[in-house]
């Protein structure tokens, strides 16, 4: 059976075969611990400390100013959770988005039962935060603001630099979760000037399972994981190698291919975009048109359900939805009803998203397969 076309990649992503060359004698052979003083740990303690430069490099960071850590979502809890509580006592407001992943949102959420206070901003019709809207939200006890750096759904670009300029002038720490932008745009903490950074390994090609945290020099958070000391002493735990060096040898890649992929992804979203907008009516393109991701397609299909879809064209093109749709339920997205986007259109909501290994073959095939799906679903 001919595996369906992946145009899935802000899900996840394959692992690139350079990562897994990079890991093979950590699977392989090196199985020693990295904490260990005698020769099988020596290579492991080694391989750890160069990954940590691969990915500090396509950052533009200081090695020190990095930890892993399991994924995108600890990095978001421990970002919110040791920064908060560290920082509790000079005050107890946090700053959002209506926007952010749920391993933001639902960390605030629970952030609320231990006496913070959070301020989620609404975003306009193309999923942007208006940075006008943060220096509004702004209190004497606001001690961090969390705007993501792109949005997962619809792939909106948020001003980062913009707020992060507003958070700095008053003194309060800026955190971004850049697990979706990292590999697909520039994401250099000096240029964003943010003070956290969250990366998960999977979304640019490395294992699931790993990730890191930037954590600015001079920032100190409260210790996250106690025991033997690892990775600054914030968070302890032997450390995941196998893991951390595909984490690295993804980063060294993203940083040497950035623009060829980027320029390869939005070539073959491009297509697919207009194939679609050419072939067929009642349909629309979610988020901002220029501000965005290269390789993110939010689309919907009116008067169409996305289950619907996803189920007709399910054997031959894998994508997520924007909606889910049960008897005479619709339960639309967060994302999509906070930017207003109408029921009618959200609940026929596809997001494609193409990666550094789709083709145009791949592309003009599922072209192909949508929009007999779409034109049999309507009739």
């Amino acid at each position: 059976m001919t595996k369906p076309i992946y145009l899935d990649y802000n899900g996840t992503t394959p692992h690139a075969p350079e990562v897994i060359e990079a890991m093979r004698p950590f699977l392989e052979t090196e199985f020693g611990n990295p904490s260990s003083s005698h020769w099988y740990g020596i290579r492991p303690k080694q391989a750890v400390e160069a990954a940590r430069r691969q990915a500090a490099s396509l950052l533009g960071c200081a090695e020190g100013e990095l930890i892993f850590t399991s994924g995108g979502t600890e990095s978001n809890n421990q970002a919110l959770k040791s920064i908060g509580g560290a920082r509790f006592a000079q005050g107890n407001h946090i700053i959002t988005s209506q926007i952010e992943h749920p391993a933001i949102l639902e960390v605030c959420r629970a952030l609320t039962r231990y006496g913070f206070s959070i301020t989620y901003l609404p975003v306009d019709g193309d999923g942007l935060v208006d940075p006008e809207a943060v220096a509004a939200a702004i209190t004497p006890k606001t001690i961090m603001i969390s705007i993501m750096h792109a949005n997962n759904e619809v792939g909106t670009l948020q001003p980062v630099a913009e707020i992060a300029k507003l958070a700095r002038e008053k003194g309060i720490l800026m955190h971004t979760d850049a697990a979706q932008s990292l590999g697909k745009v520039a994401a250099r903490v000096d240029e964003l000037g943010v003070d956290l950074l969250s990366v998960a390994g999977h979304k640019i090609y490395a294992p699931k399972g790993v990730g890191a945290l930037y954590i600015r020099r001079g920032v100190a958070p409260e210790i996250f994981c106690h025991g033997a000391g690892q990775e600054r002493g914030i968070r302890a735990g032997t450390e995941n190698v196998l893991g951390i060096v595909g984490l690295g040898a993804a980063c060294e890649l993203a940083e040497r291919e950035l623009e060829h992929n980027a320029a390869h992804m939005r070539l073959m979203r491009d297509r697919l975009e207009e194939g679609l907008a050419g072939a067929l009516t009642d349909i629309r393109f979610n988020g901002h048109r220029e501000k965005r991701l290269p390789n993110t397609a939010s689309v919907s299909f009116m008067g169409l359900a996305a289950n619907r879809i996803l189920d007709e064209i399910g054997l031959e093109v894998a994508a997520s939805a924007g909606a889910a749709c049960h008897a005479d339920q619709v339960k639309i997205s967060h994302v999509l009803e906070a930017m207003g986007i109408p029921e009618d259109w959200a609940k026929g909501t596809i997001r494609f998203t193409t990666g550094r290994m789709t083709t145009e073959a791949e592309i003009d095939r599922a072209l192909d397969v949508i929009v007999a799906a779409v034109k049999r679903l309507r009739g």
